[in-house]
């Protein structure tokens, strides 16, 4: 009788070194090279290279490090995990900044205690797997990871945090329209590249605004990959279960039906896009979700009310109007007349907005009104199916 595959025996798995036979770390456009080697402190050897060239956008004379980190080093580094070094916590993870000896800031991301440990080391293998395939300027670079006296993931800590925690927290001063603009431009470039530019197709499943990190320059960076999804190239879509998301972000097809592609990350795009705008939360508590709210606006003009109203009219109005229409098309109840990321980008940075060429049918139309009464259904879902979908705080 063939027997479960316990946690303790993945873990052992993991520890035999076969870390470097199931992560193949693309780094380079050009070369294709990786390296997997310990830290100095632990005193091992760098691995061989593969031999595979892959997709990245970084300088290929430029080849980081994808370190295998001690214990030590990680728990030195954070001041033993001080209660003053966390700097965010989630429903699987705690996230620490720590300082290494060159001076060099880390974010230190510790897989929680509360997890059961096979469900523990899928959320590790899921990440480390992921990430550790891309290299974009706006995708979190993956530095390491640790897997003694625990799981861990080390990144470049990011000094700015979330764009939620910037938008959201009334003792920060206000994100001016200029950097609002450049932090959608570059979330949606590196949201391109999840689905088109890096060597495997990724779903992110999870983009809003606490899942963007900003440098100290405003670059924004897409983090958290969680619950991303690899999809082969062949496949149209994806069907999941359960279903796992944040309210206010999940498209109808996700909700309803469990499907993933694309246009499941396209749609929650849209919902960041507003967000940026109109400096609102996507779930604040009220009965209305921010698509909801907006697609009125969206839809009959007015597209100044949509505007943070901190911004004081402090905004290119142009650009709000390329934004907002990007929006509308991102938030569109049916996928199949959703841009796609590559579509979004030329919506944004165009010189005008080509209305027509994103027209739909009359009855497109009435079919897509009968369907955005989906969001209702996300305050009245049963505990049991609610369970799986995080809140947003």
């Amino acid at each position: 009788m063939k027997q479960r595959v316990s946690a303790f025996e993945a873990m052992r798995y993991i520890r035999t070194n076969s870390l470097k036979r199931l992560f193949w770390l693309r780094r380079s456009r050009f070369d294709g090279g990786f390296d997997c080697q310990k830290s100095p402190a632990s005193g091992s050897t760098p691995s061989a290279n593969a031999s595979d060239a892959a997709v990245g956008t970084e300088d290929p004379q430029k080849r980081p490090i994808w370190k295998c980190f001690s214990y030590e080093e990680i728990y030195v580094a954070t001041d033993g995990f001080s209660s003053e070094r966390l700097v965010g916590k989630g429903g699987y993870a705690e996230v620490y900044k720590g300082v290494l000896p060159d001076g060099e800031e880390i974010a230190v991301k510790r897989l929680t205690r509360a997890l059961n440990e096979e469900r523990k080391v899928k959320e590790f293998l899921t990440e480390i797997g992921t990430i550790g395939h891309v290299s974009h300027p706006n995708v979190l670079s993956l530095l390491g990871c640790c897997i003694d006296n625990g799981l861990y993931l080390i990144f470049l800590f990011s000094s700015r945090g979330s764009i939620a925690s910037l938008l959201h927290d009334e003792k920060m001063p206000t994100i001016d329209w200029k950097t609002r603009y450049k932090i959608v431009i570059g979330t949606a470039r590196g949201l391109h590249y999840l689905h088109k530019g890096c060597p495997r197709r990724i779903i992110h499943r999870d983009i809003k605004s606490s899942n963007v990190l900003l440098t100290s320059d405003f670059e924004p960076q897409i983090s958290d990959f969680g619950l991303a999804k690899w999809l082969p190239s062949q496949w149209t879509h994806h069907s999941i279960a359960p279903i796992e998301g944040t309210f206010g972000h999940v498209a109808p097809e996700y909700f309803m039906h469990g499907i993933v592609d694309e246009k499941t990350d396209v749609f929650a795009f849209g919902v960041f896009l507003l967000e940026i705008i109109s400096g609102r939360k996507p779930v604040d508590g009220s009965p209305q979700s921010l698509h909801s709210w907006a697609r009125p606006i969206l839809k009959q003009g007015g597209i100044e009310r949509l505007a943070d109203p901190r911004l004081e009219g402090a905004y290119d109005v142009v650009q709000l109007r390329t934004l907002a229409f990007a929006a509308s098309l991102c938030i569109r109840a049916s996928p199949t007349w959703r841009p796609t990321m590559n579509e979004v980008l030329e919506v944004m940075e165009g010189e005008r907005m080509e209305v027509e060429r994103w027209s739909m049918p009359e009855e497109e139309e009435e079919d897509q009104e009968e369907f955005w009464g989906f969001e209702d259904l996300e305050c009245e879902c049963d505990s049991s199916f609610s369970s799986s979908i995080s809140q947003e705080e």
